[in-house]
């Protein structure tokens, strides 16, 4: 039998959440304002407007043929390609990550061996190795995403097994009294209570895979968003650079927000989460 709220709850609900929003976007907005006022007044060439900005974003993204969803070419030349490689690299390093880190962290004394060769391994800035992944892969879309790989897969490693490892003894005695086959022990004791851990490192390996998509592709590309970027500020169209950039910051956003939204349904079961 469905309960049906009372419009007084609805309204209360509706107001907090128009309330929460307005929170959410008034810096926001009040930002934008102020660097559309400073960057008018300045009449810098190096630094447009937001306003042109955008109407820059627009031709370039949103003036193409009906029969193309109105999508300009830049979308299918540059910024699908670049998506592309970050999500396959990203997932590779996320599988990666995850499978080792969990045999790391439920080894006794694997991590005695191997980590001092990762402590040395992420030490090293990843864009110093893009020479090194040139030689190795060539120009192109491997050497991409060999670097977006290498530079994501720590963080999700070392969350991982720093999560495997903290696995409460209760739940581990809990499985032990009902007897769980060690087939099971994976999937229904130690990855969920890593997940939180795990979902952490895949927000951060996410940010990262984004900066280092952008970097390698700055270096001998034939396209996506770090060519685009490189050539418009190299013919001198600043609208058109500062579009490339906030269209980055925009997807830096949009996929910590899609992470985060995925994270609070997997771990919706957990006390705090809902």
């Amino acid at each position: 039998m469905s309960v049906v709220e009372k419009p007084s709850t609805v309204t209360r609900r509706v107001s907090r959440g128009l309330s929460g929003f307005a929170r959410k976007w008034l810096l926001f907005a009040i930002l934008v304002v102020l660097w559309e006022i400073a960057t008018q007044l300045s009449e810098s060439v190096f630094f447009p407007p937001p306003s042109k900005i955008a109407a820059a974003a627009a031709k370039l993204w949103f003036s193409g043929p009906a029969s193309h969803l109105f999508l300009g070419d830049p979308v299918f030349d540059h910024i699908l390609p670049s998506l592309g490689r970050l999500l396959g690299g990203w997932l590779l390093a996320v599988v990666i990550g995850v499978a080792l880190g969990t045999a790391l962290g439920r080894s006794r004394t694997g991590m005695d061996y191997v980590g001092p060769l990762f402590a040395f391994f992420r030490a090293i800035p990843p864009p110093a190795l893009v020479p090194v992944f040139i030689i190795l892969f060539g120009i192109g879309p491997g050497m991409q995403t060999a670097t977006i790989i290498f530079s994501s897969l720590w963080p999700v490693l070392m969350n991982t097994v720093d999560g495997v490892r903290s696995v409460d003894k209760v739940k581990v005695e809990t499985a032990r009294a009902f007897r769980t086959p060690k087939r099971y022990w994976i999937g229904l004791v130690v990855l969920p209570s890593a997940l939180p851990k795990i979902f952490a490192g895949l927000r951060v390996s996410l940010s990262i895979a984004l900066i280092l998509m952008a970097i390698s592709e700055l270096v001998g590309a034939l396209n996506g968003i770090g060519y685009a970027l490189l050539a418009a500020q190299r013919s001198y169209d600043f609208d058109q650079m500062w579009a490339w950039i906030v269209l980055l910051g925009i997807l830096g956003y949009a996929f910590n927000a899609a992470l985060l939204g995925i994270e609070r349904r997997v771990l919706g079961w957990q006390p705090g989460r809902n």
